[in-house]
């Protein structure tokens, strides 16, 4: 059964299967060409049944293996696949429901994934713990130099002057949080649920001698009080959940100052909205969800924000996935030694996935800058991409 859907599936590139009982299948023709060598009789039976789901389980079990890359077996697959079937009531309450993000619900999705100990992280990720999607104005860049050029876009994009107070939604390891104060000479409190993001951003502002300029605080967005001239999120709204956009953007606005600006930095959908694959709900990101940008707009709307600018990053998650997956390679044997197999293979076909969705385009990353007034903003971007400008200031700050 498996043989005949792949064969009517698959049209777009070249896919060679190779089953448990030595058979041989070739599926589709082109490029990209991937291999996919299943040793388990059992995983094809789970595969028919529920593939988005057990793609990755049983790749977890080591069912299966992709020789030729499998970030490239799931983009020919991902290419190949028919589109979901349009939403139906049904659909959008289980999509509620499973983003139900309320207050304890939040702690606990964000522990899932964010409070595993800070050494797996720093296995993959540039040297100053950027967790979230890099920008590559070359191709050629390094990890480093793109996550720096990220920071900067987003400090130009913020319209930041020396003394302002920023808030940073979901400051993660304190990695933007610390670029902005020492670039921009700017004081930056940043929030965040995560024990062990906490624990690790405080003690680098200490390290940095920027504890009185930087502080961070184990607290939920919708807590938190005060009043600030730029507020800023990267890579967290994510797990807000649907039912709490307003909600988000209400407490956005009641932080900006009169004159304040607000830029969201998110993943989401270039087409129309979805769901969370199964997969990565139950293992990666419980509660959490990529929006399409029609899902975003008419909650801020709704408050009052008024949207200034959006930007489309298309590819360069894709490329920072494909940064993380090889340096997590490089290490695996440490990440199998301190955890076991199976941790190690879920966590590469969580990069792969990721990887793979961005590749085809269907997921990207939205900047979405915002105000409570467009009186003063810039008329243009071009001050924002000078790039003779752009180059001196990551080679300064890399």
């Amino acid at each position: 059964m498996l043989e005949k859907i792949l064969a009517d599936v698959i049209k777009i590139g070249r896919l060679t299967v190779r089953y448990p009982d030595g058979q041989v299948g070739r599926y589709g023709e082109g490029s990209p060409e991937a291999e996919w060598v299943i040793t388990d009789k059992s995983a094809i039976r789970r595969l028919i049944r529920d593939p988005w789901l057990q793609m990755g389980e049983t790749y977890m079990d080591g069912a299966w293996d992709a020789p030729k890359g499998l970030a490239m077996l799931l983009e020919v697959l991902l290419r190949n696949i028919p589109d979901e079937p349009p939403s139906s009531l049904f659909t959008n309450l289980k999509r509620y429901l499973e983003q139900g993000n309320g207050r304890q619900a939040s702690r606990r999705h964000v522990a899932h994934h964010y409070d595993l100990d800070e050494s797996l992280f720093r296995l993959f990720l540039d040297r100053d713990m950027h967790y979230s999607c890099a920008y590559f104005s070359n191709p050629d860049m390094t990890l480093e130099e793109a996550q720096v050029a990220k920071c900067e876009l987003i400090r130009r994009k913020l319209e930041l002057k020396p003394g302002q107070r920023v808030l940073d939604v979901g400051c993660g390891w304190g990695s933007l949080a610390l670029h902005l104060a020492r670039n921009a000479d700017v004081d930056v409190t940043g929030i965040t649920l995560s024990k062990e993001q906490h624990r690790v951003a405080t003690a680098r502002a200490r390290e940095a001698g920027l504890s009185d300029r930087v502080q961070f605080r184990l607290e939920d967005y919708r807590e938190h009080r005060g009043l600030y001239d730029r507020v800023v999120s990267v890579g967290m709204f994510e797990h807000v959940g649907a039912p709490h956009y307003e909600t988000f953007f209400a407490k956005v606005r009641e932080r900006l100052a009169p004159g304040g600006l607000a830029l969201l930095h998110h993943i989401g959908r270039s087409g129309l909205p979805g769901q969370t694959n199964p997969w990565i709900r139950r293992y990666i990101f419980p509660g959490g969800y990529n929006p399409a940008l029609s899902e975003v707009v008419p909650a801020i709307e709704k408050t009052g924000l008024k949207v200034a600018d959006i930007e489309v990053l298309k590819l360069h998650y894709g490329y920072t996935l494909h940064e993380w997956q090889k340096r997590f390679q490089a290490r695996r044997g440490e990440v199998v030694r301190r955890w076991d197999e199976r941790f190690a293979r879920m966590w590469e076909f969580y990069l792969a996935a990721c990887e793979a969705s961005f590749a085809i385009g269907d997921l990207v990353v939205f900047h979405i800058q915002m105000a409570r007034s467009l009186e003063g903003l810039r008329m243009t971007r071009d001050a924002w991409y000078a790039e003779h400008d752009l180059d001196n200031e990551i080679a300064e700050s890399a």
